[in-house]
């Protein structure tokens, strides 16, 4: 009788069988059973997690190349010296930004689910950083870059996108498109931002000085 209670109490409340039932109208039974039925990589999803995670790293670095001259034509140092105290402020803010409401941007993704999230985050990205390049005023700087990192709760929710997606032996390949996306992105931001920066002035046969290009990039020349 102590057996069968023993070998009760630890087998588990339903059978194997049962717990891979599918019962219809269920999103985690479709979801689940979409993955039992994978016979290899789910290249398309895994293609999805590497773009995203990719633009999500680029607006991280993007500015440095550019952030001294920017500052420095923002005309909020009184001295040259003055410069990289004023653009840290400016680096650290989105940061400062994600920390403060990246565990907020999980919860979210774990209540409403991955997809608005994820949508929601890259049109903060195209938004923001569009703002930022458009910045006036110093402050207007460090408020956009601030609401960038702030809205941008990308990198949680796709590490949690990327593993539901696959079958537990693909799990590790998963992760690792993320950090490999991720890394990347950190390399060809500054690139793009170098490359790009000032577009009027190094490409005056594609961008004329007078169009948005030439006139916004940097406020003191702004007419």
């Amino acid at each position: 009788m102590a057996a069968n209670e023993e070998e009760e109490g630890t087998s588990p409340l339903l059978s194997k069988e049962e717990e891979r039932r599918h019962h219809p109208g269920c999103p985690g039974c479709d979801h689940d059973r979409r993955k039992d039925l994978q016979t290899g990589l789910p290249y398309k999803e895994f293609s999805y997690v590497w773009m995203i995670c990719l633009t999500t790293a680029l607006p991280i670095s993007s500015l440095f190349p550019f952030l001294y001259f920017m500052i420095r034509d923002l005309h909020v140092a009184k001295r040259t010296e003055d410069i990289g105290f004023y653009a840290g402020f400016v680096g650290a803010s989105f940061m400062f930004g994600r920390c403060l409401t990246s565990t907020l941007w999980g919860i979210a993704a774990d209540r409403i689910g991955r997809k608005p999230v994820v949508v929601f985050g890259i049109l903060s990205v195209v938004i923001f950083n569009t703002l930022f390049g458009l910045s006036v005023t110093y402050w207007m700087a460090i408020a956009t870059r601030f609401l960038l990192g702030a809205l941008n709760g990308l990198l949680g929710p796709m590490k949690a996108y990327a593993i539901e997606v696959c079958r537990p032996e693909h799990e590790p390949l998963a992760l690792s498109l993320v950090s490999t996306a991720w890394g990347i992105g950190l390399i060809i931001g500054p690139a793009l931002g170098g490359y790009l920066a000032l577009p009027a002035e190094k490409y005056p046969n594609i961008f004329s000085p007078d169009s948005l290009f030439g006139r916004y990039v940097y406020p003191n020349r702004v007419s």
